[in-house]
């Protein structure tokens, strides 16, 4: 009967042998709350205490060479079997060159970042790990080769460079600080690597090298920034004149780029300290001359602060003036066909009296002509016409323009 009832898929038993039996729920008969409540807390404070001691193995005492032999044999055979399966870990090449660091097998600990080395010197933190490892021996020469190696396959990461020098000045090498400053500075680096070289030569007050040091990072990087340091290392010495000139020459070499709020305000600023206030002043006016209007708010809030504590009542009234043309300008750029703003901008010069001035800014108005014929439309722009005409026949008193502006305007 068991033969029958058997199945050969299931390996000839019999479908009750293979079914499997799940315990029965158990029913709770009572589901009132129990009087005493117990917190997550305390559970995992139980599980905690009744946790057996972790098991560490035995601290081992080697009391002769060839205990000590076998346990370095045995560490550097884990090593290198870890190595082998993650070759590419930074870390444990670095746990590996400590470990033998702390036997005081150097040669062994100096093949073990070497070996690192090959698998990836692209890695700056190997290379900083390496040569500090060899200062703090006082392997110097072996120092030296391992940053002068490093700073030749990295030229672009300044840490290296930078660590390089110091470990130079620290030993009193300030000879051969300069030289890796010089290697360093043939690669052009960024701002602070040129203030990094500046500063070590001003610690050693060799004013001279600081300035020649200048003027190869302004042509380095012509920037405003760097000009701006150049005159500003010149008038901390005491040299006036040069840092006026340093100014100067950022205005001429820098052409359009050096066109710019940051640079005009600083040169403004040092006439101001130099009490040169004629000075000053032309710089500000200048600059309010070329550089866009939008660019140069914060100069003309500099000028009115200057302008107040300096100038007298007709500078102030021609700052205020300033202050409201470039208001007008924003408007009329906005909207060209905004005939009250033009009207008010032509108020405004004619308040301040300057005819090429006023007939400029009526023949920029007349310009923008509506855009259709449409009545509510001309009706301010013919009022244009008409004040540009009355302004030339009784304020200029010039009746050729007069009679130009009504044979345009009809």
């Amino acid at each position: 009967m068991a033969t029958k009832e058997a199945d050969p898929s299931l390996g000839f038993l019999t479908k009750k042998e293979t079914e499997v039996k799940l315990a029965r729920p158990t029913r709770v008969k009572n589901k009132t709350p129990a009087p005493i409540q117990i917190t997550a807390e305390q559970i995992l404070r139980e599980a905690r205490e009744r946790q057996e001691a972790e098991i560490r193995p035995p601290k081992q005492k080697i009391t002769d060479e060839s205990e000590l032999a076998d346990y370095r044999l045995r560490k550097r055979k884990e090593f290198e079997d870890l190595i082998r399966r993650v070759r590419w870990n930074t870390s444990v090449w670095v746990k590996y060159a400590q470990w033998e660091e702390s036997q005081k097998d150097f040669a062994r600990a100096r093949s073990v970042w070497e070996r690192a080395l090959e698998v990836d010197y692209r890695n700056p933190t190997l290379w900083l790990r390496y040569a500090e490892v060899e200062m703090k021996h006082r392997f110097v020469n072996h120092a030296r080769n391992v940053w002068d190696r490093a700073v030749s396959l990295l030229p672009r990461i300044d840490q290296l460079w930078y660590k390089y020098i110091h470990m130079e000045e620290m030993l009193g090498n300030v000879a051969g600080a300069r030289q890796v400053f010089e290697r360093w500075m043939n690669w052009e680096p960024d701002h602070h690597g040129w203030a990094a070289y500046i500063k070590f030569e001003l610690r050693y007050n060799e004013l001279d090298r600081a300035r020649a040091i200048y003027e190869r990072y302004v042509q380095c990087h012509p920037t405003v920034k760097s000009w701006i340091r150049y005159a500003k290392f010149e008038m901390k010495n005491g040299e006036v004149a040069k840092a006026r000139r340093s100014y100067e020459r950022a205005v001429e070499q820098l052409g359009e780029d050096g066109q710019t709020e940051e640079l005009f305000v600083a040169f403004a600023e040092f006439e101001e300290r130099c009490k040169e206030m004629e000075r000053a002043r032309c710089i500000y006016k200048y600059a309010l001359d070329h550089i866009p209007k939008g660019q140069a708010e914060d100069l003309y809030r500099k000028f009115v602060m200057f302008e107040k504590q300096y100038g007298d009542r007709e500078g102030i009234e021609d700052v205020i003036v300033g202050k409201r043309r470039f208001q007008y300008e924003e408007e009329v750029k906005k909207n060209p066909l905004n005939y009250d703003a033009w009207f008010d901008y032509v108020r405004l010069e004619e308040s301040v009296g300057n005819k090429d001035r006023i007939r400029e800014i009526y023949e920029r108005a007349i310009a923008n002509v509506p855009p259709a014929e449409e009545k509510r439309y001309w009706q301010r722009y013919i009022y244009l016409w008409i004040n540009y005409a009355l302004y030339e026949e009784l304020e200029a008193e010039d009746m050729d323009r007069t009679r130009d502006v009504y044979r345009f305007g009809c």
